[in-house]
């Protein structure tokens, strides 16, 4: 008869589980919690109608390099017929919220969505949500999210003139990186999310969103402080895009801050002549 676990053992087995903090001595019932009110809701009334025409329901480019296997091929399929339908962020919200082919949903608390202002012209998208966005069920919320604030501030940008996502709507148990079968589920998802806002620049922070919305192996070092067009199917337009290092990268090597400033000074300029642009067109 094998022995059971001693309480270390057991504690052991929980943390490479993913169960890497202790709430309430009592368990919690994460589906009855309450998810805020997204920021953008108020917006909604003024995008009743869509920016862009919904996507044919196809696979897209980024997609071909993320080879997650049958399973994850069907769920990306069912996602696309999901994400094209959605004509609205509401409505894309409740597509993401409806949708089960992501394991990744059934052990976090909360959907995170997104934060900030959908009218903005700048979007930025990250990788996934951490323990803190989690609970809150919003991005960037926990100490990589207060130096993104700060990022932002020193650009003269917040939270009320810039929108944020990522690129995984759940966070992965214990903050691990993100497979390719989880990223291939959430991506319909994610480029209908950006054709939705139609931003005038989108920024990529870190290697795993530059890697998958730009569809290239290179790795965020040689990615980082270039300009490069994004498009898709339901885009009016290409949209100007940058790759930069992850707020929670620079948090573990402040050496690269440097870098990321200079990716920063080049998104105001680029920010700043699209309004000289409009100015001039008045």
């Amino acid at each position: 008869m094998a022995s059971l676990m001693t309480p270390a053992e057991m504690l052991r087995w929980q943390v490479e589980a993913g169960a890497d903090e202790a709430i309430a001595a009592v368990a919690q019932n994460h589906y009855a919690r309450a998810v805020p009110k997204t920021p953008f809701a108020a917006a909604e009334g003024k995008a009743s109608a869509p920016r862009n025409p919904p996507r044919h329901a196809q696979p897209p480019a980024a997609a071909a390099a993320l080879d997650g296997g049958p399973a994850h091929a069907l769920a990306s399929h069912s996602g696309h017929a999901l994400a094209a339908g959605a004509e609205t962020l509401e409505a894309l919200r409740a597509a993401v919220a409806a949708f089960d082919e992501c394991a990744l949903k059934r052990t976090a608390t909360n959907l995170v969505f997104a934060d900030g202002n959908p009218e903005a012209p700048i979007m930025f998208v990250g990788e996934a949500p951490g323990a803190e966005e989690d609970m809150r069920g919003l991005p960037f919320v926990g100490k990589a999210g207060q130096l993104l604030d700060r990022m932002l501030a020193a650009i003269g940008l917040s939270r009320e003139t810039a929108y944020i996502t990522n690129i995984l709507f759940w966070r992965p148990p214990g903050n691990r990186q993100p497979t390719s079968g989880e990223i291939a589920a959430c991506l319909p998802f994610v480029e209908r999310h950006i054709e939705l806002v139609s931003p005038e620049i989108l920024v990529l922070l870190g290697g795993t969103a530059a890697k998958t919305l730009l569809a290239r192996s290179d790795g965020i070092m040689r990615l980082r402080g270039r300009w490069f067009e994004y498009s898709t199917p339901g885009l009016a337009r290409p949209v100007p895009a940058m790759a930069t290092f992850h707020p929670a990268y620079l948090l573990r090597s402040p050496g690269q801050k440097r870098a990321a400033w200079q990716d920063m000074l080049a998104i105001r300029d680029r920010l700043a002549g699209l309004s000289l642009g409009e100015a001039r067109n008045i």
